[in-house]
């Protein structure tokens, strides 16, 4: 009989309150009746709902990899609460008598297979593209860079401005025309660097409420960001109207100036790898103003490589309701093909599919095997991406050390991490991230902060003019222990 994990129950499900409702519906007895095909591949039970009928509800696995969720409610969510309940009816073991796939089920996997292979014949045997089509496509292309340009020109004049007279000169009405100016950026296409100068019209009018520093000096290096993107962008650009080259190509600058990549795009550049095990090292659901959205991060090793990469999930205010929230995973994600977008360091990947495996000491072993052994190696790959202006302030890392504590200084007391060779580098909290010192300090075993290996952020504290690392996970020999979710 077929089963479920939590970790694939929620990796299905739209939202954290469908998981809840369907564990609610399942726990209170909310199915009448449930049935299972003999080969395995159908599940079908008949589920007490608000209306007069029973709710029938069913999971097809005919394609192993993308699983069909039916229920004849009413509910726009899919899978909805009551698909999810149905996995948790087969997690927890129920009975579930054997009958026949209904004949409609059968007729509607036909027709798919039907589908499908017209689609691969098609795609095998692609018809020519007309010449006319290709010209246009790419006048289109060749007329968007050109109406960039003429956006990173208008982004020049208002960076010249603010670096010639400073940015004190941005007092409360001159904040109101920047912002203004920012609007326009979005018309140019060019939403990257429009998010980098609302950020720094943000902080700028945080600066003048509560004349902290620290906000002026976040404008500047925002300021610093969109001298170099603006630079950097004028060359790439220019540079694919000379070669008549207006396509989508491998430079990270695409994206930075708000291109978006779609898989087929990726992988026909060459950014891929198949079967990949990744586990989650650490989770953050971020709220950024800028963009006004709420960004779902997720920092991932790759289990046989020791790569670290991240994954982003953009959830705008305005479509919160249209787009499903990542989660914390605490199993292995076994990816048939991962993407990897342009760039170096901590690069961002997706994929289309997986199957989650439980966490092993054989696992463990081999991420705690790829993890850096001295600090100040880990310094220096840290410090080499972080000097790139077009990447992020910080660099997620994995730590071998011999122990983590307490120890005293001019300052107080601080927080430590102690390689092999006996250099030490502080753990601290970074201005605007959650806590993660706090879960530290109530580290209940010893051996926890002994002999292993510390998963975190290497960034650049201004004030102590030093990198420090920021903990969020602690891989051991039994598993790992989150300090965030």
């Amino acid at each position: 009989m077929r089963t479920f994990s939590e970790q694939q129950i929620a990796a299905f499900a739209p939202n954290a309150n469908a998981v809840s409702n369907g564990r609610k519906i399942s726990a209170g007895g909310g199915f009448v009746s449930r049935m299972r095909s003999a080969d395995d591949s159908f599940y079908m039970g008949e589920c007490k709902g608000s209306g007069k009928s029973n709710y029938v509800v069913s999971a097809d696995f005919a394609d192993e990899d993308h699983p069909v969720f039916r229920c004849s409610c009413p509910s726009r969510q899919f899978p909805c609460k009551h698909s999810l309940a149905l996995m948790c009816e087969m997690a927890a073991g129920k009975d579930f008598v054997l009958g026949e796939i209904p004949a409609d089920i059968l007729d509607k996997r036909e027709k798919k297979q039907a589908r499908e292979k017209k689609k691969t014949e098609s795609t095998g045997e692609k018809k020519p593209v007309s010449e006319k089509s290709v010209r246009a496509g790419k006048a289109a292309k060749t007329k968007k860079i050109k109406k960039q340009l003429e956006g990173l020109r208008l982004m020049k004049q208002l960076t010249d401005q603010l670096m010639n007279t400073g940015l004190s000169s941005m007092g409360s009405v001159s904040l109101k025309n920047y912002r203004d100016l920012a609007k326009q950026l979005g018309d140019y296409y060019l939403p990257g660097p429009q998010n980098y100068f609302n950020q720094l019209v943000l902080e700028m009018e945080a600066y003048q409420k509560d004349a902290d520093k620290r906000h002026y000096h976040q404008a500047v290096e925002v300021l610093k960001r969109l001298r170099a993107l603006e630079k950097k962008a004028a060359v790439y650009l220019d540079e694919k109207l000379k070669t008549d080259q207006p396509e989508a190509d491998d430079d990270i600058l695409y994206e930075k100036l708000g291109g978006i990549w779609k898989l087929e795009q990726l992988g026909e550049l060459g950014l891929e790898k198949e079967q990949v095990r990744l586990l989650q090292m650490s989770f953050q659901v971020n709220y950024d103003v800028a963009r006004k959205e709420y960004i779902d991060r997720g920092y991932w090793v790759d289990v046989d490589t020791g790569e670290i990469s991240c994954t982003y999930n953009y959830r705008p205010v305005k479509a919160l309701k249209y787009v499903k929230q990542e989660d914390s995973c605490f199993e292995v994600a076994r990816i048939g093909r991962l993407y990897y977008y342009p760039g170096s360091g901590n690069r961002r990947v997706r994929w289309d599919a997986a199957t989650f495996e439980p966490v092993t000491p054989e696992v463990l072993a081999a991420v705690k095997g790829h993890a850096q052994k001295e600090i100040r190696a880990a310094v220096k790959l840290a410090k080499n991406e972080m000097k790139n202006l077009l990447s992020e302030d910080y660099c997620g890392m994995l730590l071998s050390f011999v122990r983590i504590g307490v120890i005293k200084t001019e300052q107080g007391n601080c927080w430590v991490l102690e390689d092999s060779t006996g250099e030490r580098i502080e753990l601290a909290v970074r201005d605007g991230w959650e806590n993660s010192m706090e879960a530290m300090s109530r580290i209940p075993q010893p051996e926890v902060l002994q002999n292993q290996a510390l998963f975190g952020f290497l960034y650049y504290d201004r004030e102590k003019r030093q990198i420090r690392m920021y903990p969020c996970s602690i891989v051991t020999d039994k598993g790992i222990v989150r300090l965030l979710y």
